[in-house]
């Protein structure tokens, strides 16, 4: 069990230092491998997510990736519907929380394989003049 929450932090870490959310990786692990519900995974990822979140943010700042005079549209409304979304999961079963989670995975990794397609052919194209 100690080395599943230890590979998940590790890949959580790696991810969310890459500004992408380490939650994608942690919470399957979470789920599939240490058998946590959907609810309770999502919560320990929040709060794994805290430290991870302010020391990326530190390393971006320090580095001049972040935009500050568009942070503050989508930080507030984040937190907005992140309270309305957060009082919702506690109403909706494991089950379904579960299936929402999958279908957001599914929906992401169809839009990226699609933009690195989309690349890729833009690279061939620009290749070929």
């Amino acid at each position: 069990m100690l080395f599943w929450e230890i590979f998940a932090g590790v890949l959580g870490g790696i991810i969310a230092g890459m500004g992408m959310g380490g939650g994608t990786l942690t919470i399957p692990i979470l789920t599939i491998f240490l058998h946590y519900k959907q609810i309770n995974a999502q919560g320990l990822n929040l709060i794994a997510f805290l430290p991870t979140a302010v020391i990326a943010l530190i390393i971006h700042i320090k580095n001049k990736l972040v935009v500050f005079k568009q942070t503050w549209l989508l930080a507030l409304t984040g937190c907005l519907f992140c309270v309305g979304s957060a009082i919702l999961a506690n109403h909706i079963s494991n089950n379904i929380l579960k299936k929402a989670f999958a279908i957001f995975l599914i929906a992401l990794a169809i839009w990226q394989l699609v933009e690195f397609i989309k690349e890729i052919k833009n690279n061939k194209d620009k290749t070929k003049k």
